[in-house]
């Protein structure tokens, strides 16, 4: 989406639908890059502790305005430029370059400590004539890879996801849109700007970005999750799906969470890129945040602008921040959601020693006495204080954190690669992979949800089953008793 500027703002429908309903827990956790400045008590704070990051949509004209940069900086730990790598901009006559503007946003983020979404490669609109007028396929087949890989090329290693291709399912329907790519190439011109993106830039996530995707059974969202289906199971490489999230004042549709994991259940990660609602209700607001939480795939939410009279919807002061800068109710409501008002997840104090209790069982986390070797499984048994039920919880650098067993001197383990649901686990010698790092986020009841890195699931104890001995496991998060812990 852009900032509209060259095309009515009445080009899109807005989503309307009753508010998202979801349970206290908040399963937390998504595999992305290290986690970017944000300062605490913050948004971007807040994330990055869930493992995700809180962005904003960013115009390079108004970084020289004090209000809106001091929020930016402080806020906000990923960017995405407004309009300022779309094609007009970027090139407007055939081979001739243009990065100034977004070259300046990315050398802003660098220096304050954010990362880059580049937007966008591929879009029907904002798109120069002379790209419109191309009527022979070799021809633009030529300008879309030349295009693609020359952005690419000048800005790799500084972007971490790529919308490759923007909007390209018509409204309300299975079916691509009428484009210069669609008509002169095609419904291979999405697969073949994938393909080309890779080549380009091999580290960068490429991401496929549309609006009116959110409800899950909207013909559109049907279009989208077939062709990400599709290229998944044919190796086109494409790793995310942006849905942009304009939401009426209703906010997500009841179906958003179960969106956002059957996209994810593909294989890829989604990624709320485009967040405003109507009006900003709190509860809209938060139930956004939660339904992202909820999916361990979703790794990041970018609100679509700062206050509202930067916003591309006039009138309805859709954002986190007022006209003059001032939090909203709305954004005390995201921040909650969130975890709170610091960066520490839940108020679990780093170097401290717990004993974790399984709330479903009644019992603790247990190293088998006498056996501290790698491997040793884990369970759960009866509260005795002993040295192989204590774990001492040292936060990481990205917000998880390392549960070392004081009995063994060994860590809570998911052993490497295994990552499927009812991989049980158990202790090892401490290496700081992601199969060793744990994300904890405090529930309704005071218990944490833990929920490994590199795996995405919840440390779990198998529902119903609550004997001394029972294995302890992970599993696709669901919120349950069997899911909680309390750290004593």
């Amino acid at each position: 989406m852009s900032w509209l500027s060259k095309e009515p703002r009445l080009r899109r429908t807005l989503v309307s639908a009753a508010g998202l309903t979801v349970g206290t827990a908040l399963a937390l956790a998504g595999t992305v890059a290290p986690q970017a400045h944000a300062a605490p008590g913050t948004l971007g704070a807040a994330a990055a502790a869930n493992g995700r990051y809180f962005g904003t949509a960013v115009a390079a004209g108004r970084l020289s305005d004090a209000t809106y940069s001091t929020i930016l900086d402080r806020e906000f730990n990923m960017i995405t430029p407004e309009n300022e790598m779309k094609w007009d901009t970027t090139e407007p006559s055939r081979g001739n370059f243009n990065f100034g503007p977004a070259d300046g946003i990315v050398s802003h983020a660098t220096a304050h400590g954010q990362r880059m979404r580049g937007h966008t490669l591929v879009w029907h609109s904002q798109l120069p004539g002379w790209v419109n007028s191309i009527r022979d396929a070799n021809t633009l087949r030529g300008v879309m890879n030349n295009h693609i890989t020359s952005e690419m090329n000048h800005f790799k290693g500084k972007i971490y996801a790529w919308d490759v291709v923007n909007e390209a399912f018509a409204d309300g329907s299975t079916q691509h849109r009428s484009s210069v790519f669609q008509n002169v190439l095609g419904n291979g011109f999405i697969e073949e700007a994938f393909r080309t993106a890779r080549a380009a830039d091999p580290s960068a996530k490429l991401c496929y970005n549309d609006y009116n995707i959110e409800n899950w059974t909207d013909a559109k969202t049907q279009g989208v999750y077939a062709m990400v289906k599709d290229f998944k199971s044919r190796g086109v490489p494409i790793d995310c799906v942006g849905l942009q999230s304009h939401f009426g004042a209703g906010g997500p549709p009841a179906s958003f969470r179960t969106t956002l994991s059957n996209f994810a259940a593909l294989g890829v990660d989604v990624q709320i890129t485009e967040l405003d609602i109507a009006q900003a209700p709190p509860t809209a607001y938060a139930n956004t945040v939660q339904a992202c939480l909820n999916v361990a795939r979703c790794t990041g939410l970018t609100a679509w602008g700062i206050r509202d009279t930067d916003s591309w919807r006039p009138g309805e002061n859709p954002l986190l921040f007022d006209g003059n800068g001032n939090k909203k109710s709305a954004y005390g409501a995201t921040l909650s959601a969130l975890g709170g008002s610091t960066g520490n997840p839940g108020g679990i104090v780093s170097g401290t020693v717990y004993s974790l209790g399984s709330v479903a069982a009644s019992r603790v986390l247990d190293v088998p006495g006498g056996q501290t070797a790698n491997g040793t499984p884990v369970q759960v048994w009866d509260a005795n204080g002993g040295a192989n039920q204590q774990w001492r919880a040292d936060q990481n650098g990205d917000g998880s954190y390392t549960l070392t067993n004081i009995g063994s001197g060994r860590v809570l383990d998911e052993p490497g690669d295994q990552t499927g649901n009812g991989t049980r686990m158990q202790i090892w010698d401490g290496h700081s992979g992601a199969n060793q790092h744990w994300r904890a986020s405090q529930n309704g009841d005071g218990s944490y949800t833990l929920t490994n890195v590199a795996s995405g699931r919840a440390l779990d104890v198998p529902a119903g089953q609550s004997a001394n001995g029972t294995p302890v496991q992970v599993w696709d998060s669901s919120g349950a008793a069997n899911q909680h812990w309390n750290f004593r």
